[in-house]
C-alpha cells in the first residue's frame, strides 16, 4: 500500500524531471534547473528514508522564535 510519503516522493523525483528537461531545452536555465532538479532528488531521499525526520534548520529556526 502506498503511504503519502511515497506519493510525496514520487512527486518530487517526477519535479525534478521536469527540471531536468527544461534544463536541456534551455542552456541558458540548464545550470539552475540542474540545481532545482538535485534538491527535489534530495528531499524526495530525505522522505522515503524518514518521513517523520526532523529539519534541523539551526540558528535560521532560532531566529523565528
Amino acid at each position: 500500500m502506498a503511504t503519502y510519503a511515497h506519493l510525496a516522493a514520487k512527486l518530487l523525483r517526477d519535479a525534478a524531471t521536469f527540471f531536468r528537461n527544461v534544463g536541456a531545452q534551455n542552456e541558458p536555465l540548464k545550470e539552475q534547473m540542474n540545481d532545482n532538479a538535485s534538491v527535489y532528488d534530495q528531499v524526495a531521499d530525505l522522505v522515503e528514508k524518514d518521513p517523520n525526520g526532523i529539519l534541523d534548520l539551526g540558528a535560521e529556526e532560532n531566529k523565528r522564535k
